[in-house]
């Protein structure tokens, strides 16, 4: 299982939202580049990349500093992509992979039309989702907003778009109170051909093996590495 450091960005400090709450955010860094070094330093392959002021307000707004990132690592980065000229803005700015959000759900044929046209290779779908009830309900803009589309929808509607599948819980996000691992298994039961991602809640390296049998290829880890609950070399190691 693959194992991406993440760098949510605001403002270009590095910084941890809790519940991906803009009020409950905890500042972990000024220099997002030498955190990514220290990342690749300790054995990372890709690292995660949020640009959490773009995904607040629905446009791309730290492609410089998501430039310097690419300049060291393999990104996946995403937040306020909207268009195709903020897919082709990220790609041109060295981002190997595009994360998609509330656009897969709002748009999902356009969506298609980029993977079609890209390849689904670089692109990856982000569902962020809560739940509260029976099926797992997507929210869009920065978890601002619900989509009423479950998540079986959206995946439905995305087909092979969806190829690279990133979900997140977002009641676990950032908590350090354990994954969703019933719904990521859930999710790779249901969806097996997709590269499953699974994001929100990794306090312990027993949650990465969870997941890891629970089907995910990979899983973001973001506030467990930057409050030392273990190093990225044990994680690794697990």
């Amino acid at each position: 299982m693959l194992i991406l450091p993440a760098i949510d960005l605001r403002g270009g400090r590095v910084v941890r939202l809790l519940h991906g709450r803009f009020d409950a955010e905890t500042h972990y860094g000024d220099d997002p580049v030498a955190q990514a070094q220290a990342f690749v330093a300790s054995g990372a392959q890709w690292i995660h990349a949020v640009d959490l002021d773009g995904a607040k307000d629905g446009a791309v707004r730290q492609t410089a500093t998501l430039k310097g990132l690419a300049g060291v690592a393999n990104v996946q980065a995403g937040g306020g992509v909207r268009t195709r000229a903020d897919v082709d803005a990220l790609l041109d700015a060295g981002v190997a992979r595009v994360v998609i959000g509330s656009v897969s759900v709002s748009d999902p044929a356009r969506v298609r039309d980029w993977a079609a046209d890209l390849g689904a290779d670089r692109l990856t779908i982000a569902l962020d989702v809560t739940c509260a009830g029976t099926d797992p309900m997507v929210l869009t803009r920065g978890w601002q907003e619900g989509s009423g589309v479950t998540l079986w929808e959206a995946l439905g509607s995305l087909g092979e778009a969806a190829k690279n599948l990133l979900v997140t819980d977002v009641a676990r996000d950032g908590a350090m109170a354990g994954p969703n691992v019933g719904l990521m298994a859930g999710i790779a039961r249901r969806w097996p051909g997709v590269a499953l991602q699974a994001s929100g809640g990794v306090a312990t390296l027993d949650d990465l093996r969870a997941l890891r049998e629970a089907g995910a290829a990979a899983a973001i880890v973001g506030r467990a590495l930057y409050e030392g609950a273990f190093t990225l070399e044990e994680a690794l190691a697990c």
